[in-house]
This record gives structure tokens, sequence and C-alpha cells, in this order.
């Protein structure tokens, strides 16, 4: 089990597929922003959290579940933070910055760039993600509900190209036999 870094009292983190998690996560999302305007209901929010493309991971303290975040780590768009909700009493403990930072270690293990979208009137989570780096990459009108844009936003380490040549060097020097040169 691992812990978000640097949240005291200790925030323990799980990967989970446990019904009475994914229940309680739909529930989260659906009493809450930007859910409750763009009209998602708690079936929406178990039919997102079914997908078995996305993987979801649990913050809780001392056995108390305080929020979640689900990733895309797989498929066709690799490296998406699909959602992040922390319950309200949970709520400025700074545990949701931990939570991106937490998603943004497991993603650039396997992908330069994180993607997020916020919605047009999440101005609060907009300014967290502006300040933790991210860069707005486009607008998707009326994406979710008609009259509410999502905003596209990218935290990058470089390129592809360059990522997959540094994969291969980091490979080659952990390798125990290097007896040839990295293809590079």
């Amino acid at each position: 089990m691992d812990r978000l870094p640097g949240i005291e009292p200790l925030v323990t983190v799980e990967r989970t597929r446990q019904v009475a998690d994914l229940e309680w996560c739909a529930r989260l999302m659906a009493a809450n922003e930007p859910w409750i305007t763009l009209q998602r209901t708690y079936e929406d929010s178990i039919e997102l959290l079914a997908d078995p493309l996305s993987e979801v991971f649990l913050f809780s303290r001392e056995g108390e579940r305080l929020g979640f975040v689900m990733l895309k780590l797989k498929g066709s768009f690799t490296g998406y933070i699909q959602t992040i909700v922390i319950s309200e009493a949970a709520r400025g403990q700074g545990i949701g910055e931990a939570a991106i930072r937490f998603a943004e270690d497991i993603i650039f293990a396997i992908s330069p760039n994180a993607f997020i979208c916020v919605s047009s009137f999440n101005h609060r989570a907009r300014e967290l993600y502006l300040r933790l780096g991210y860069e707005q990459v486009g607008i998707l009108k009326d994406y979710v509900s008609k009259g509410y844009d999502e905003i596209f936003l990218r935290k990058t380490r470089g390129s592809w190209n360059d990522f997959k040549k540094q994969k291969q060097v980091n490979a080659y020097i952990a390798s125990p036999k290097r007896t040839d040169k990295p293809k590079l």
C-alpha cells in the first residue's frame, strides 16, 4: 500500500476495483461539482468507474475514505487524469495536490505527458492545475453538457521520441549484461 507523500497524518493509497469502493466513489462524484452542474448521475459515475481501461486509486486515513483519482494508463489516451475527487471534509489539507503528484509519478513512468480536463466553471481546480505546471492546449466546446466547455490541459516532460530514447538508455544502463550499445 502506497501513501501520499508530504501529508500528515498519513494518507494511504490503494488501487481498487472493489464494488463497495467504486460505489462510494460514484456517490462522491454525483454529490459534488462539477458533476452536479454537468448533470452526471450516480449511474453515470458507476459506468465511468467500471471502465476496464482505467485505474482507480482510493485515498484513506485510518480506514476513512477521503477521495480518489481515476487514471487512463492504457489504450489510445495514455496519461489522462480522468477524474479526481476529494471529499468535502478532507479538502484544504493538501490532499488534492498530493493526489495529482501521485498520479503524475505513475503517468510519467510510462508517458512524457499528463493530461487533465477541467470544466470551464471550475475556477479553483483550474488554478491548481495551472500552478502545478499544466498548460491549456485546447477547449472542448459543450463536451459533457451544452453550455459548459471542458478545458484540456497538458503537463509535459518532452516529446514521445525523446521519452522512448531515454527509456531505452535507462534499460541499457540497468541491464546486467551491457555488451552492446543501446539502439537509439
